[in-house]
């Protein structure tokens, strides 16, 4: 690649650590600021945490549809990701958990501008035969951050929610401005949409069924998904909260470092089968996470977070080669987050149920994933039988 398109992947690969260590560090802040100092219920902790990513699953096809009008408006995504600086400054001001809703609203729609912008932007600007691979450095870099982000997390408990937003403002600041200019570098090679028509690249697996695996595979994952995941590990296994940051950020980067090898082998093998084998991983790991001692929990988050991780940057090559790639990327990352929505209001809800006691304590709140891991498993299952003809 020349050197002006891999200074500007480079820095959007940049901004996916960057950007993530803000996040990461507010999330578990959040999180058990909710729980204990507002004395929130898990439902009302899950309502927090699934508001964000409400908003992020409307303004991920809403900016989409953006791109799609002009190309220029990329730039809208960076200004988003400047704007979670000022979000996150307001959760010290809270006094209820609804007012802690309301900002994660804010912050859900601000990211759901941004990062789908940046997905689509590195992806378009790859060459298609490192296309998986570099799309998955990309989200390795945010995992690598997570881990950070979790540890900040840890040292800096003592600074207080109001302390560690600052942290985090400074990071989400350095990450819209990183954002701008990898724009300005790649922005001759940003096509948001092209003629049905045109020769060339198509995608290479049914954009419709990608959705649909998208969407059960982030009903199943959403028990990893932000702040309950830390308030539900925390509680099952008596651990505590910075010990909880730590594990789940080293779960969390060992997943998407072995996650990269699925992405090669995306590349110069199969996706369609690639596809298939995060599908089937995905589906066990609420039922391993259900099992309440210390390995099976962290190796169902761990199964999860794989399956999702490897899944990413698989889905976004193959809807990059889609004649509206900008809508496409935007919706699969809409249709994600709306799905984690539900599956995390789903664990909220049925957490209540408690435990079942047979020959291994169960928590019945990750077992209500079964019917919705039996369905993925059936799609990729009928994947399967496709590559076998």
């Amino acid at each position: 690649m020349e050197s002006r398109r891999l200074v500007g992947i480079t820095l959007l690969v940049l901004s996916a650590f960057t950007g993530t260590v803000a996040f990461r560090l507010a999330t578990p802040a959040v999180a058990f600021y909710t729980r204990d100092a507002l004395k929130a219920s898990m439902l009302s902790v899950s309502i927090v945490s699934m508001s964000f990513v409400l908003a992020r699953a409307f303004s991920s096809v809403f900016g989409g549809l953006m791109l799609e009008r002009s190309k220029g408006l990329v730039y809208v995504g960076a200004l988003a990701m400047m704007g979670n600086a000022l979000a996150v400054q307001l959760y010290p001001l809270t006094s209820t958990w609804p007012q802690v809703a309301g900002i994660k609203l804010l912050n859900g729609f601000l990211n759901g501008l941004s990062w789908p912008m940046a997905q689509f932007v590195i992806a378009v600007a790859t060459p298609r035969e490192i296309r998986a691979r570099v799309t998955a450095i990309y989200f390795f870099s945010g995992s690598l951050a997570s881990l950070l982000g979790n540890y900040v997390y840890a040292y800096t408990i003592n600074l207080g929610l109001g302390g560690q937003m600052w942290i985090s403002s400074v990071f989400f600041l350095l990450t819209g401005m990183i954002m701008v200019v990898s724009y300005l570098l790649l922005y001759e090679r940003i096509t948001p949409k092209r003629p049905k028509s045109s020769g060339g690249e198509g995608p290479g697996l049914d954009p419709g069924k990608i959705l649909i695996i998208a969407s059960l595979m982030a009903v199943i994952v959403a028990f990893t998904s932000g702040e309950i995941t830390y308030v539900y590990v925390s509680e099952a296994l008596g651990m505590g909260k910075a010990r909880t940051a730590t594990l789940i950020g080293w779960t969390g980067f060992l997943s998407s470092l072995l996650s990269y090898f699925v992405s090669w082998l995306a590349d110069v093998r199969s996706e369609r089968r690639m596809v298939v084998f995060t599908s089937l991983t995905a589906a066990l790991s609420p039922l391993l996470a259900a099992i309440k001692t210390a390995p099976t929990v962290f190796l169902g988050i761990f199964l999860a977070l794989f399956a999702f991780q490897s899944f990413r940057p698989i889905s976004r090559k193959v809807l990059s080669g889609y004649h509206r790639s900008s809508l496409a990327i935007g919706g699969v990352n809409g249709v994600q987050n709306l799905s984690t929505f539900l599956g995390g209001m789903l664990f909220g809800v049925a957490y209540s149920l408690g435990e079942a006691h047979w020959f291994v304590t169960l928590n019945l709140a990750l077992l209500a994933f079964a019917p919705v891991s039996l369905v993925l498993m059936w799609e990729g299952v009928k994947l399967k039988r496709e590559v076998d003809k």
